[in-house]
């Protein structure tokens, strides 16, 4: 059993007696704060096996968030639903992740691509402390449908072992349905970012701060933790592509993910 499903699976019953309390949604959750649970890549990539977790949604996302997109007609047009909930009539989601990721808008009317400046950076000052990318446009959260739960991340390079972390702050996780995601997300990014800059994924570290399981989630936890959990499946990347914009999602491939069924759960929007 990987590090990274053992300590999931642990958060989850630890959730189960966790306090109740009301939320936003008006579902209800067991809530906790200021935890921390980390993937090490040399284990496999982090894909859950004791539930199937979608990676095609996963795959098309983060492509969408490279794109600096902000409308779900992409999405669609690859069968992912998963931002269905929150668009707009017009599909439009307002300045969310991938716009602030690769178009943060700046005062004077500039615009900044921070992952593109962080690459280069790594390229050239692999040591700096500066490597960071933020979703947390202040001035633009009312015009975003759903203002963003992973919230900033920083990569930290190992010039010594060529080796590439990546550590999130998630300011709201929802651990059934969306953690699984993120997790699994922010690894696919940083297999990318290290291909494109010679270096080694290492560790996908999240920092997270209201820890949540709703209410009607608590069935689905219950069955999941009688599961036992099977190797992680690995990443392969099209070797070709040195160039974080070049990646299409035909380069990415999921090799040996053994799994249990998935487990249907309601969104709380």
């Amino acid at each position: 059993m990987s590090r990274y499903e053992r300590d999931y699976l642990s958060l989850l019953e630890r959730l189960l007696s966790a306090p109740i309390r009301l939320d936003r949604t008006g579902v209800g959750i067991r809530g906790l704060f200021g935890l921390q649970i980390e993937a090490n890549l040399e284990e496999g990539f982090p894909l859950l096996t004791t539930k199937k977790v979608h990676f095609r949604s996963i795959l098309y996302e983060l492509f969408w968030f490279l794109r600096g997109d902000t409308n779900i007609r992409y999405l669609h047009e690859h069968g992912v639903t998963i931002w269905d909930e929150w668009a707009g009539p017009d599909g439009e989601l307002g300045p969310i992740y991938g716009y602030q990721w690769r178009r943060w808008p700046g005062y004077q009317g500039e615009v900044y691509d921070q992952l593109a400046a962080v690459i280069k950076t790594l390229r050239e000052n692999p040591y700096s402390r500066r490597l960071l990318v933020s979703a947390w446009n202040v001035a633009q959260i009312p015009q975003m449908h759903l203002p963003p739960c992973h919230v900033l991340f920083q990569f930290y390079a190992e010039p010594d072992t060529q080796r590439l972390s990546i550590q999130v702050y998630q300011r709201s996780a929802d651990v059934f349905l969306g953690l699984p995601f993120n997790v699994a997300s922010y690894a696919l990014l940083l297999h990318l970012v290290g291909q494109v800059t010679g270096y080694r994924p290492h560790r996908v570290i999240m920092a997270l701060g209201d820890v949540h399981l709703y209410r009607n989630h608590e069935e689905q936890a219950r069955l999941q933790l009688t599961r036992s959990p099977y190797p992680l499946p690995q990443i392969r990347l099209n070797p070709l592509r040195q160039e974080l914009d070049d990646f299409r999602p035909e380069d990415i491939e999921l090799v040996n993910y053994q799994h249990h069924p998935a487990i249907p759960a309601p969104v709380a929007v």
